[in-house]
């Protein structure tokens, strides 16, 4: 193994700061989304990677299953330069008292209201939850911080509490020299974003766990991620790891103070994000170009994606792709930019990340054809899919996750997957039917494994499943087109579809009864706005109704629970109680720029879906909160978390890539454009124009990692298209020519309804609305682009032709 590429020493260096720029550079070219080939430098790879290392027993030139492909291995590792191996898995706890230990304690973490903190409220650790009381302990008792970032659905964060910190001596080790505090990322995503900036800068990657020791100062000087409890052949466990940090504070903690400074002082300056001496933001049709040829350098050209494995969904991309053809259609790179979209998400439409039998997508794929998923599936995935599958169709409150763990049985330990998979038994046991008309004697549970590639000795190889918890187990994916499976019975392909139809649902009605996945319950307003927007997309596109409702009713939870009317903020968080009530931490988490940029393009999203203007008033009064907030009036761009909010942190950041997510500064230049569009204030476009400039020099470096961000710089520079109809909200013909608008996919546009009324709030924000008149009392639509307005349009065959030029 490559000692350089792959080893990591747990204390800084004495030129930290070097280094820290130099991994900075690495991260520009190597934490986004897809791989691509770009060369001298690093090629960009997938996201910030998830919880996941490579267990031991797995060879080492095989992927870490869920790993990143940037980071090979991205444990912590001591001076002596060897890998760490991995562990085995966790159980689960929760606000409960566990059974199987009733004589232990809780510690303060009873009383937190995250999901995350009460799995880890009866650990022998002296946890804080992040806050001024344990800075003050650190201070009073001139202690390390010990900081331990997870999330609830993580698998990895499971495996490192049950081997270390439910370790009656490793506990001890833990509260006997350092001041220990947890944190759910997803709920403070501003400390998380400060210290994984350190970690990757100082090792070989980062993740979750995300493990970091800090001066009382909150000063970094020590991070990894997961750590195995003991020493390994080949890996330092973490029981040595707090020993050495221990003995150096003791010995040698001048050192590790000035290093800690050291590199903190090179990270601010890298990471700050300003328009400084440039005017404007860079050419669009030159970062489109770059963006294009990066990720066709690094697809995936039989299995789709950008990666060799892991491989995520990254939606980012897939919108950029779309973005790309409909502006190069008569090009060579328009089709080719459509087709890499359509085939990446057409084979993970087929493969194992999709869950064939209860929908929705996994986390990610931990090989190259989309086969084995890492169990969890998150929120944020499913909203931006369903938005990126509805425009490949085109050319209340939602939990934030569900875990990967589940146990196969009631009162088993938790396995990865075991709510998903099945065995050949099992499918057999349930669709024994014969079926009539084929070829060969063939039974409904024969055709469906036939179709869906499942086997007697089960079809996750032993390379992905390195505990061996899943022998003989399967994961459903699509070998066969119905075309293929039907010749191969001589069946009729209708006939097969039903027969497969029939048996995914009793394999889901049989799925009810096994133990489900731990449930995140916890409510994040950043994801209820993606979610937002996608069900009103969606529903848009599809004309379906009762998706746009769903869009409505989340936005009114978002209103009624995660709103303070007084200060017109948003809360970051609030909880499922108990008897459907809903529950907030005391003081609230308040939100960050991620919150209100999401939020603000969901509901924009919504007023083109449901035409209700209250849902785009909302959303500018949100926006001018976000801009008092967030918005950095010297640099330009937007800062991720409040200033006061993260007072005690080191950094205060603006987030520089599209990854799993969206970053904020993206979602906000396309926010600011619509509203632009919207409401014709030119304080908005100003802003835009700023943020784009600010982030030049990272586009301009690495357009991939900013996908989101290129197409905001080309609408733009384009300008958008304002839409406008005219007519009865509820009349037919309205209705249809709206319908035609939201059939075509257009990026770059805003949707307004002029229901010609003076006093509306549209008409007050647009006095132009009210020249544009009705023709022959038919709903009648005008196309506004460059300063020039469309004839008059009221057949929606016309409309449709103009808006396809």
């Amino acid at each position: 193994m490559d000692r350089k590429k792959h080893g990591r020493s747990v204390f800084p260096r004495s030129n930290a700061g070097r280094r820290s720029e130099t991994s900075h550079r690495a991260r520009d070219t190597a934490r986004t989304g897809p791989r691509v080939r770009p060369s001298p430098a690093r090629r960009p790879e997938q996201e910030q990677p998830y919880c996941e290392s490579r267990p031991d027993s797995a060879p080492a030139s095989q992927p870490r299953r869920g790993s990143s492909s940037r980071e090979k291995d991205r444990s912590a590792t001591v001076s002596s330069s060897v890998p760490m191996p991995a562990g085995g898995k966790a159980s689960r706890t929760s606000c409960a008292q566990p059974p199987s230990a009733p004589e232990k304690a809780p510690n303060r973490l009873i009383h937190e209201k995250s999901p995350y903190l009460l799995q880890h409220a009866y650990d022998p650790v002296d946890w804080y939850p992040w806050g001024q009381e344990a800075f003050d302990k650190a201070k009073k008792e001139n202690k390390p911080i010990f900081l331990s970032v997870g999330y609830s659905t993580c698998h990895w964060c499971h495996m490192m509490e049950e081997e270390s910190f439910q370790n009656e001596e490793i506990g001890h080790l833990l509260n006997e020299d350092f001041v220990c505090v947890k944190v759910d990322r997803e709920e403070r995503p501003d400390v998380d974003k400060v210290y994984m900036t350190f970690v990757q800068a100082t090792s070989s990657g980062g993740g979750w766990p995300m493990n970091v020791w800090l001066t009382p100062s909150l000063q970094p000087f020590v991070g990894g991620t997961y750590f195995p409890p003991e020493d390994g052949l080949t890996r330092v466990g973490f029981r040595t790891v707090l020993t050495r940090i221990r003995d150096q504070w003791k010995q040698n903690k001048n050192t590790l103070l000035e290093n800690s400074q050291r590199v903190t002082t090179a990270l601010l300056a890298r990471s700050e994000i300003s328009v400084g001496d440039r005017q404007v933001p860079p050419s669009a049709a030159t970062m489109n170009s770059r963006c294009f040829q990066q990720l066709d350098e690094g697809y995936d050209e039989e299995y789709g994606g950008f990666a060799e494995a892991p491989k995520f969904p990254t939606p980012v991309i897939l919108n950029f792709l779309f973005s790309y053809w409909l502006s190069h259609r008569l090009t060579q790179d328009g089709p080719r930019a459509q087709q890499m979209a359509l085939h990446t998400l057409k084979m993970m439409a087929n493969g194992g990340i999709r869950d064939h039998v209860g929908q929705g997508f996994h986390r990610y794929s931990t090989d190259r054809q989309w086969h084995i998923p890492h169990f969890e599936k998150m929120l944020y995935d499913q909203a931006q899919l369903s938005v990126v599958y509805s425009q490949a169709f085109q050319s209340g409150g939602f939990y934030s996750a569900e875990d990967a763990d589940s146990p196969p049985e009631r009162g088993m330990k938790p396995k990865e997957g075991a709510f998903y998979v099945w065995t050949v038994q099992e499918v057999q046991q349930l669709l024994p039917e014969p079926v009539g008309g084929a070829s060969e004697p063939l039974t409904a549970g024969q055709l469906l494994m036939k179709h869906y590639g499942l086997s007697e000795a089960g079809n996750i190889s032993s390379t992905q499943d390195s505990k061996g918890e899943l022998t003989g187990q399967n994961v459903l994916t699509v070998r066969y087109s119905l075309e293929l499976t039907a010749a191969r019975f001589g069946l009729d392909v209708e006939a097969v579809s039903t027969l497969l139809n029939t048996g995914l649902e009793k394999l889901f009605q049989a799925r009810k009864h096994r133990p489900k996945a731990h449930l995140d319950s916890k409510m994040l307003a950043a994801w209820n706005g993606l979610m937002v927007s996608g069900f009103a997309v969606t529903g848009a596109i599809l004309g379906m109704d009762k998706l746009v409702t769903q869009a409505t009713n989340g936005a009114k939870f978002l209103k009624r629970h995660m709103f303070d009317v007084a200060s017109g903020r948003l809360k970051r968080a609030c909880y499922a109680g108990s008897g459907g009530t809903v529950e907030h931490s005391n003081p609230p988490c308040w939100g960050f720029l991620e919150d209100y940029a999401f939020v603000v393009r969901g509901l924009l999203d919504l007023y083109e879906a449901s035409q209700e203007s209250s849902w785009l008033e909302w959303a500018l009064r949100l926006q001018d909160t976000q801009d008092r907030l967030f918005w950095d009036s010297r640099g330009g761009g937007y800062f991720c978390s409040e200033a006061e909010l993260g007072a005690d942190l080191p950094l205060r950041l603006k987030d520089d890539q599209d990854g799993a997510e969206p970053s904020a500064n993206s979602v906000s230049a396309h926010n600011l454009l619509r509203l632009h569009g919207f409401t014709g204030h030119k304080d908005w476009m100003d802003k835009c124009v700023r943020l784009l400039t600010a982030f030049s020099e990272r586009m301009r470096r690495v357009p991939v990692a900013l996908p989101e961000m290129v197409r905001a710089l080309s609408a733009q520079q384009q300008t958008l298209k304002q839409i406008v109809i005219c007519g009865d909200p509820q009349a037919k013909d309205t209705k249809a020519l709206l319908q035609c608008v939201h059939s075509i996919y257009i990026p770059n546009k805003v949707l307004i309804l002029a229901d010609g009324d003076p006093s509306s709030f549209l008409s007050r924000q647009l006095p132009f609305l009210s020249t544009l008149r009705r023709v022959d009392d038919q709903a009648t639509a005008y196309i506004l682009e460059n300063q020039a307005c469309s004839m008059p349009i009221t057949e929606p065959c016309e409309l449709r032709k103009l808006l396809h030029q």
